[in-house]
């Protein structure tokens, strides 16, 4: 029976210990003659600060999304905003194939329209949502204005990527 070669995706090859806040391109689908960028924002240092708790990073999901959604300059380039499983940030998925740089003023405005934000989160009722008792805007406003600043004070675009190291038989052994 032979062994399946399973390579890691590029989102595991970006060395996570040396990964600073920032806006990163993860990945560039083809779709057809049409791109889709994904673009890792990370908001948090990984495995060195304490990450986002749920709760504020649905609050974020609910008004980042929104605010996204409704950008007039971006609305209709915007297919998904949502939070990392390691909540150290959120993915954002773009028609096109923009840079970081270009994101940068939209992530910008998003998180200070977050660090602003005053009433009801949206969509943050029973009806809207799945979980609608999982919200800590408090803390999201922190959080959002945590990262605009550090966006702001010291931006990074550049992922840091992990070794590549060869084993004794000849596989490839990613060093994260």
């Amino acid at each position: 029976m032979s062994e399946k070669k399973i390579e890691l995706i590029p989102s595991f090859q970006v060395d996570h210990t040396r990964i600073v806040p920032g806006i990163y391109e993860s990945r560039l689908d083809t779709l057809g003659s049409e791109f889709a960028t994904t673009f890792d924002i990370r908001m948090k240092y990984p495995n060195i600060e304490p990450v986002i708790h749920p709760n504020a990073m649905h609050t974020i999901e609910h008004i980042i999304a929104t605010y996204l959604r409704n950008d007039d300059e971006w609305k209709d380039r915007i297919i998904y905003w949502g939070p990392m499983g390691c909540l150290t940030g959120c993915y954002l998925i773009v028609k096109g194939h923009p840079t970081p740089q270009e994101v940068y003023p939209l992530m910008v405005r998003a998180f200070e329209h977050l660090s602003d934000y005053e009433g009801e989160v949206p969509g943050a009722a029973p009806i809207n949502c799945g979980n609608y008792l999982l919200h800590d805007l408090t803390m999201a406003r922190y959080e959002g204005k945590m990262y605009a600043d550090r966006l702001k004070a010291a931006p990074s675009f550049d992922y840091p990527m992990a070794e590549r190291v060869q084993d004794e038989e000849g596989r490839t052994v990613f060093d994260s």
